[in-house]
Protein backbone atom coordinates (compact mmCIF):
# COMPACT_ATOMS: atom_id res chain seq x y z
CA UNK A 1 0.00 0.00 0.00
CA UNK A 2 1.42 3.38 -0.94
CA UNK A 3 1.71 6.07 1.70
CA UNK A 4 0.13 8.82 -0.38
CA UNK A 5 -2.80 10.35 1.48
CA UNK A 6 -5.09 13.37 1.31
CA UNK A 7 -3.21 16.62 1.67
CA UNK A 8 -5.84 19.21 0.74
CA UNK A 9 -4.44 21.78 3.19
CA UNK A 10 -2.01 22.92 0.50
CA UNK A 11 -4.94 23.77 -1.75
CA UNK A 12 -3.41 21.77 -4.60
CA UNK A 13 -5.71 20.14 -7.10
CA UNK A 14 -3.88 16.83 -6.58
CA UNK A 15 -4.45 16.94 -2.82
CA UNK A 16 -8.14 17.71 -3.25
CA UNK A 17 -8.52 14.88 -5.78
CA UNK A 18 -6.81 12.46 -3.38
CA UNK A 19 -9.18 13.54 -0.63
CA UNK A 20 -12.17 12.83 -2.86
CA UNK A 21 -10.76 9.40 -3.75
CA UNK A 22 -10.45 8.44 -0.07
CA UNK A 23 -13.94 9.70 0.73
CA UNK A 24 -15.36 7.73 -2.21
CA UNK A 25 -13.62 4.56 -1.06
CA UNK A 26 -14.69 5.00 2.55
CA UNK A 27 -18.30 5.63 1.57
CA UNK A 28 -18.65 2.94 -1.09
CA UNK A 29 -21.48 0.53 -0.35
CA UNK A 30 -20.21 -2.93 0.51
CA UNK A 31 -16.64 -1.80 1.22
CA UNK A 32 -15.66 -2.21 4.86
CA UNK A 33 -12.25 -1.73 6.43
CA UNK A 34 -10.99 -5.22 5.62
CA UNK A 35 -12.20 -5.13 2.02
CA UNK A 36 -10.63 -1.72 1.57
CA UNK A 37 -7.31 -3.07 2.90
CA UNK A 38 -7.43 -5.95 0.41
CA UNK A 39 -8.10 -3.55 -2.46
CA UNK A 40 -5.38 -1.13 -1.39
CA UNK A 41 -2.85 -3.96 -1.23
CA UNK A 42 -3.91 -5.12 -4.67
CA UNK A 43 -4.22 -1.77 -6.47
CA UNK A 44 -1.94 0.50 -4.43
CA UNK A 45 -4.17 3.51 -3.76
CA UNK A 46 -7.80 4.65 -3.93
CA UNK A 47 -7.10 6.12 -7.37
CA UNK A 48 -5.67 2.77 -8.47
CA UNK A 49 -8.85 1.05 -7.30
CA UNK A 50 -11.12 3.41 -9.23
CA UNK A 51 -9.00 3.13 -12.36
CA UNK A 52 -8.75 -0.68 -12.22
CA UNK A 53 -11.96 -1.21 -14.14
CA UNK A 54 -14.95 -3.49 -13.75
CA UNK A 55 -13.24 -6.74 -14.77
CA UNK A 56 -10.29 -6.37 -12.40
CA UNK A 57 -12.52 -5.47 -9.46
CA UNK A 58 -14.97 -8.29 -10.22
CA UNK A 59 -12.18 -10.78 -9.57
CA UNK A 60 -12.23 -9.74 -5.90
CA UNK A 61 -15.70 -8.36 -5.16
CA UNK A 62 -19.42 -9.02 -5.52
CA UNK A 63 -21.16 -7.38 -8.47
CA UNK A 64 -23.01 -4.85 -6.30
CA UNK A 65 -19.78 -3.67 -4.69
CA UNK A 66 -18.06 -3.37 -8.07
CA UNK A 67 -20.98 -1.29 -9.30
CA UNK A 68 -20.66 1.02 -6.29
CA UNK A 69 -16.91 1.50 -6.87
CA UNK A 70 -17.35 2.18 -10.57
CA UNK A 71 -20.05 4.80 -10.02
CA UNK A 72 -19.03 8.48 -10.18
CA UNK A 73 -18.82 10.45 -6.91
CA UNK A 74 -22.24 10.99 -5.41
CA UNK A 75 -23.64 14.40 -4.54
CA UNK A 76 -23.33 13.58 -0.83
CA UNK A 77 -19.65 12.65 -1.25
CA UNK A 78 -18.95 15.91 -3.05
CA UNK A 79 -20.69 17.81 -0.26
CA UNK A 80 -18.62 15.93 2.31
CA UNK A 81 -15.41 16.81 0.43
CA UNK A 82 -16.32 20.48 0.57
CA UNK A 83 -17.18 20.25 4.27
CA UNK A 84 -13.87 18.53 5.04
CA UNK A 85 -11.93 21.17 3.10
CA UNK A 86 -13.62 23.92 5.10
CA UNK A 87 -13.04 22.02 8.36
CA UNK A 88 -9.34 21.60 7.58
CA UNK A 89 -8.93 25.37 7.37
CA UNK A 90 -8.60 25.23 11.16
CA UNK A 91 -4.96 24.32 11.97
CA UNK A 92 -6.18 22.25 14.94
CA UNK A 93 -7.96 19.89 12.54
CA UNK A 94 -6.35 17.10 10.56
CA UNK A 95 -7.27 14.10 8.45
CA UNK A 96 -5.03 11.04 8.43
CA UNK A 97 -5.37 8.22 5.92
CA UNK A 98 -4.24 4.65 6.43
CA UNK A 99 -0.63 4.41 5.28
CA UNK A 100 0.04 8.13 5.71
CA UNK A 101 2.98 9.31 7.82
CA UNK A 102 1.48 10.28 11.16
CA UNK A 103 -1.16 7.55 11.11
CA UNK A 104 -0.53 5.67 14.41
CA UNK A 105 1.35 2.43 13.76
CA UNK A 106 -0.35 0.58 16.61
CA UNK A 107 -3.74 1.25 15.02
CA UNK A 108 -2.58 0.46 11.50
CA UNK A 109 -1.65 -3.05 12.64
CA UNK A 110 -5.07 -4.12 13.94
CA UNK A 111 -7.11 -6.38 11.64
CA UNK A 112 -9.61 -3.66 10.64
CA UNK A 113 -8.03 -0.20 10.95
CA UNK A 114 -10.15 2.78 9.90
CA UNK A 115 -9.35 4.19 6.48
CA UNK A 116 -9.56 7.78 7.70
CA UNK A 117 -9.07 9.42 11.08
CA UNK A 118 -10.59 12.84 11.66
CA UNK A 119 -8.50 14.65 14.29
CA UNK A 120 -9.55 17.63 16.39
CA UNK A 121 -6.65 18.70 18.61
CA UNK A 122 -3.08 17.58 19.21
CA UNK A 123 -2.44 14.88 16.61
CA UNK A 124 1.07 14.25 18.02
CA UNK A 125 -0.57 12.49 20.97
CA UNK A 126 -1.38 9.59 18.63
CA UNK A 127 2.28 8.55 18.72
CA UNK A 128 2.67 8.72 22.52
CA UNK A 129 2.61 5.63 24.77
CA UNK A 130 -1.04 5.19 25.69
CA UNK A 131 -3.37 3.24 27.95
CA UNK A 132 -7.15 3.02 27.61
CA UNK A 133 -9.37 3.45 30.67
CA UNK A 134 -13.00 2.38 30.31
CA UNK A 135 -15.90 1.46 32.53
CA UNK A 136 -19.53 1.93 33.40
CA UNK A 137 -21.54 4.98 32.39
CA UNK A 138 -23.47 4.61 35.66
CA UNK A 139 -20.33 4.52 37.77
CA UNK A 140 -20.20 4.86 41.53
CA UNK A 141 -18.51 7.85 43.15
CA UNK A 142 -15.65 5.59 44.18
CA UNK A 143 -15.30 4.22 40.67
CA UNK A 144 -15.07 7.70 39.18
CA UNK A 145 -12.54 8.70 41.84
CA UNK A 146 -10.46 5.62 41.01
CA UNK A 147 -10.59 6.35 37.28
CA UNK A 148 -9.55 9.94 37.81
CA UNK A 149 -6.71 8.99 40.16
CA UNK A 150 -5.29 6.30 37.85
CA UNK A 151 -5.61 8.56 34.80
CA UNK A 152 -3.93 11.52 36.51
CA UNK A 153 -1.04 9.39 37.76
CA UNK A 154 -0.54 7.73 34.38
CA UNK A 155 -0.66 11.10 32.63
CA UNK A 156 1.92 12.55 35.02
CA UNK A 157 4.13 9.60 34.05
CA UNK A 158 3.83 10.59 30.39
CA UNK A 159 1.18 8.04 29.40
CA UNK A 160 -1.65 9.32 27.22
CA UNK A 161 -5.03 8.12 28.47
CA UNK A 162 -7.51 6.99 25.82
CA UNK A 163 -11.24 6.71 26.43
CA UNK A 164 -14.60 7.27 24.77
CA UNK A 165 -16.01 10.56 26.18
CA UNK A 166 -18.98 8.72 27.67
CA UNK A 167 -20.52 9.60 31.01
CA UNK A 168 -19.15 7.96 34.15
CA UNK A 169 -15.74 6.30 34.05
CA UNK A 170 -14.77 7.68 30.62
CA UNK A 171 -15.37 11.29 31.65
CA UNK A 172 -13.54 10.83 34.95
CA UNK A 173 -10.55 9.30 33.13
CA UNK A 174 -10.37 12.19 30.66
CA UNK A 175 -10.59 14.74 33.48
CA UNK A 176 -7.81 13.05 35.43
CA UNK A 177 -5.59 12.71 32.37
CA UNK A 178 -5.80 16.42 31.65
CA UNK A 179 -3.99 17.02 34.95
CA UNK A 180 -0.73 15.58 33.56
CA UNK A 181 1.53 15.90 30.55
CA UNK A 182 0.31 12.68 28.96
CA UNK A 183 -3.02 14.37 28.22
CA UNK A 184 -5.87 12.38 26.72
CA UNK A 185 -7.45 11.12 23.51
CA UNK A 186 -11.23 10.82 23.18
CA UNK A 187 -12.39 8.38 20.52
CA UNK A 188 -15.96 9.35 19.67
CA UNK A 189 -18.86 7.61 17.99
CA UNK A 190 -19.96 10.72 16.08
CA UNK A 191 -18.29 13.04 13.65
CA UNK A 192 -15.27 14.80 15.12
CA UNK A 193 -17.14 18.10 14.75
CA UNK A 194 -19.83 17.05 17.26
CA UNK A 195 -19.81 16.56 21.03
CA UNK A 196 -21.84 13.72 22.53
CA UNK A 197 -23.33 13.34 25.06
CA UNK A 198 -24.32 16.98 25.49
CA UNK A 199 -23.51 16.81 29.21
CA UNK A 200 -19.86 16.26 28.24
CA UNK A 201 -19.71 19.11 25.75
CA UNK A 202 -17.53 21.33 27.97
CA UNK A 203 -15.19 18.40 28.62
CA UNK A 204 -15.05 17.61 24.90
CA UNK A 205 -14.18 21.21 24.08
CA UNK A 206 -11.40 21.14 26.67
CA UNK A 207 -10.04 17.87 25.23
CA UNK A 208 -10.01 19.44 21.75
CA UNK A 209 -7.86 22.27 23.19
CA UNK A 210 -5.51 20.30 25.44
CA UNK A 211 -5.78 16.74 24.13
CA UNK A 212 -7.17 15.15 21.00
CA UNK A 213 -10.54 14.01 19.68
CA UNK A 214 -10.50 11.18 17.14
CA UNK A 215 -13.25 9.77 14.95
CA UNK A 216 -13.44 7.46 11.97
CA UNK A 217 -16.90 8.78 11.11
CA UNK A 218 -17.48 11.51 8.52
CA UNK A 219 -18.15 15.03 9.72
CA UNK A 220 -21.71 15.53 10.89
CA UNK A 221 -22.30 11.83 11.69
CA UNK A 222 -24.90 11.75 14.49
CA UNK A 223 -24.76 9.33 17.43
CA UNK A 224 -26.28 5.97 16.54
CA UNK A 225 -26.14 2.85 18.75
CA UNK A 226 -23.97 0.84 16.37
CA UNK A 227 -21.22 3.46 16.22
CA UNK A 228 -20.12 3.09 19.83
CA UNK A 229 -19.26 -0.63 20.01
CA UNK A 230 -17.43 -0.24 16.69
CA UNK A 231 -15.26 2.65 17.92
CA UNK A 232 -14.05 0.45 20.81
CA UNK A 233 -11.53 -1.25 18.52
CA UNK A 234 -9.91 2.15 18.00
CA UNK A 235 -9.78 2.85 21.74
CA UNK A 236 -7.87 -0.39 22.31
CA UNK A 237 -5.95 -0.16 19.04
CA UNK A 238 -4.36 3.13 20.04
CA UNK A 239 -3.32 1.72 23.41
CA UNK A 240 -0.77 -0.66 24.87
CA UNK A 241 -3.46 -1.97 27.21
CA UNK A 242 -6.93 -1.41 28.59
CA UNK A 243 -7.83 -0.79 32.23
CA UNK A 244 -11.43 -1.61 33.17
CA UNK A 245 -12.37 0.29 36.33
CA UNK A 246 -16.01 -0.68 36.89
CA UNK A 247 -18.24 -2.86 34.75
CA UNK A 248 -21.47 -4.77 35.18
CA UNK A 249 -21.68 -8.35 34.00
CA UNK A 250 -23.04 -7.28 30.57
CA UNK A 251 -21.18 -3.97 30.30
CA UNK A 252 -20.13 -2.54 26.95
CA UNK A 253 -16.68 -2.07 28.50
CA UNK A 254 -16.25 -5.83 28.29
CA UNK A 255 -16.47 -5.50 24.50
CA UNK A 256 -13.46 -3.18 24.58
CA UNK A 257 -11.61 -5.64 26.81
CA UNK A 258 -12.43 -8.54 24.48
CA UNK A 259 -11.28 -6.61 21.41
CA UNK A 260 -8.11 -5.56 23.26
CA UNK A 261 -7.35 -9.18 24.02
CA UNK A 262 -7.89 -10.11 20.36
CA UNK A 263 -5.50 -7.32 19.35
CA UNK A 264 -2.82 -8.64 21.69
CA UNK A 265 -3.16 -5.84 24.21
CA UNK A 266 -2.82 -6.25 27.96
CA UNK A 267 -6.11 -6.14 29.89
CA UNK A 268 -6.11 -4.79 33.45
CA UNK A 269 -9.02 -4.76 35.87
CA UNK A 270 -9.65 -3.21 39.28
CA UNK A 271 -11.21 -5.61 41.81
CA UNK A 272 -14.19 -4.64 43.94
CA UNK A 273 -16.60 -5.97 46.50
CA UNK A 274 -18.16 -9.35 45.75
CA UNK A 275 -21.50 -7.70 46.56
CA UNK A 276 -21.10 -4.79 44.11
CA UNK A 277 -22.90 -5.22 40.75
CA UNK A 278 -20.34 -2.99 39.02
CA UNK A 279 -17.49 -5.24 40.15
CA UNK A 280 -18.87 -8.36 38.49
CA UNK A 281 -17.58 -7.48 35.03
CA UNK A 282 -14.08 -6.80 36.36
CA UNK A 283 -14.08 -10.02 38.34
CA UNK A 284 -15.14 -11.96 35.23
CA UNK A 285 -12.24 -10.42 33.31
CA UNK A 286 -9.82 -11.37 36.07
CA UNK A 287 -11.11 -14.95 36.05
CA UNK A 288 -10.55 -15.01 32.29
CA UNK A 289 -6.93 -13.87 32.58
CA UNK A 290 -6.97 -10.09 32.94
CA UNK A 291 -4.31 -8.69 35.24
CA UNK A 292 -5.63 -7.64 38.64
CA UNK A 293 -4.14 -4.26 39.54
CA UNK A 294 -4.36 -2.11 42.64
CA UNK A 295 -1.76 0.57 41.85
CA UNK A 296 -0.58 2.65 38.93
CA UNK A 297 2.93 1.29 39.47
CA UNK A 298 1.73 -2.19 38.46
CA UNK A 299 0.44 -0.83 35.16
CA UNK A 300 3.56 1.19 34.43
CA UNK A 301 5.72 -1.86 35.15
CA UNK A 302 3.74 -3.90 32.64
CA UNK A 303 3.89 -1.12 30.04
CA UNK A 304 7.67 -0.87 30.30
CA UNK A 305 7.98 -4.33 28.80
CA UNK A 306 5.27 -3.78 26.19
CA UNK A 307 6.46 -3.37 22.59
CA UNK A 308 3.48 -1.02 22.12
CA UNK A 309 4.80 1.48 24.68
CA UNK A 310 8.57 1.66 24.13
CA UNK A 311 8.91 5.24 25.42
CA UNK A 312 7.71 4.58 28.98
CA UNK A 313 10.87 5.10 31.03
CA UNK A 314 11.88 2.36 33.45
CA UNK A 315 14.34 4.00 35.84
CA UNK A 316 14.07 7.05 38.12
CA UNK A 317 16.11 10.07 37.03
CA UNK A 318 19.50 10.72 38.58
CA UNK A 319 20.28 13.90 40.50
CA UNK A 320 22.39 15.06 37.55
CA UNK A 321 19.44 14.54 35.21
CA UNK A 322 17.18 16.51 37.56
CA UNK A 323 19.62 19.41 37.66
CA UNK A 324 19.86 19.40 33.88
CA UNK A 325 16.09 19.44 33.60
CA UNK A 326 15.89 22.41 35.97
CA UNK A 327 18.18 24.34 33.65
CA UNK A 328 16.06 23.42 30.64
CA UNK A 329 12.89 24.56 32.44
CA UNK A 330 14.20 28.09 32.86
CA UNK A 331 12.01 30.40 34.92
CA UNK A 332 9.01 30.93 32.64
CA UNK A 333 6.02 28.63 31.99
CA UNK A 334 6.85 26.10 29.30
CA UNK A 335 4.89 23.42 27.47
CA UNK A 336 5.89 19.78 27.25
CA UNK A 337 6.63 19.76 23.53
CA UNK A 338 9.12 22.60 23.98
CA UNK A 339 10.80 20.70 26.82
CA UNK A 340 11.04 17.59 24.65
CA UNK A 341 12.91 19.62 22.05
CA UNK A 342 15.21 21.23 24.63
CA UNK A 343 16.04 18.01 26.44
CA UNK A 344 16.21 15.53 23.59
CA UNK A 345 14.59 13.00 25.96
CA UNK A 346 11.78 10.58 25.31
CA UNK A 347 8.39 11.43 26.74
CA UNK A 348 8.84 8.71 29.37
CA UNK A 349 12.22 10.01 30.55
CA UNK A 350 10.97 13.58 30.64
CA UNK A 351 7.82 12.65 32.54
CA UNK A 352 9.77 10.85 35.25
CA UNK A 353 12.10 13.82 35.62
CA UNK A 354 9.23 16.28 35.94
CA UNK A 355 7.46 14.00 38.40
CA UNK A 356 10.60 13.88 40.55
CA UNK A 357 10.87 17.68 40.51
CA UNK A 358 7.18 18.03 41.34
CA UNK A 359 7.47 15.66 44.30
CA UNK A 360 10.50 17.64 45.52
CA UNK A 361 8.47 20.85 45.43
CA UNK A 362 10.53 22.37 42.62
CA UNK A 363 7.93 22.36 39.88
CA UNK A 364 4.36 23.57 39.48
CA UNK A 365 1.88 22.30 36.92
CA UNK A 366 -0.16 25.02 35.20
CA UNK A 367 -3.37 24.96 33.15
CA UNK A 368 -2.99 24.06 29.49
CA UNK A 369 -0.38 21.36 30.13
CA UNK A 370 2.41 23.80 31.00
CA UNK A 371 4.89 23.56 33.87
CA UNK A 372 7.00 26.14 35.70
CA UNK A 373 10.06 25.99 37.94
CA UNK A 374 9.24 27.28 41.41
CA UNK A 375 12.42 26.60 43.39
CA UNK A 376 16.17 26.88 43.00
CA UNK A 377 16.83 23.86 45.25
CA UNK A 378 19.54 21.78 43.61
CA UNK A 379 18.63 18.23 44.55
CA UNK A 380 15.86 15.86 43.51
Amino acid sequence: MQDTAPNPASGSEQGIDQLLDWLRLEGASGVGCRTAQLLLRRFGSPRGIFEAGHAALAAHLPVATVRALCAPPSTSTLRLRDAVLAWLDDPAHALLALGEPGYPASLANIPDPPLLLYINGRSELLTRPALAIVGSRNATSQGKANARHFAASLSRAGVCVVSGLALGIDAAAHEGALEGMGATIAVVGTGADLFYPSRNRALGERIAQEGCIVSEYPLGTPPTPGNFPRRNRIISGLSAGVLVVEAAAQSGSLITARVANEQGREVFALPGSIHAPLAKGCHALIRDGARLVETVAEILEAMRVSPLAPDVASAPPSETACLGLLEQLGHEPVDIDTLLLRSGSSIGELSLGLLALEMAGMLERLPGGKVQRVSSITAC
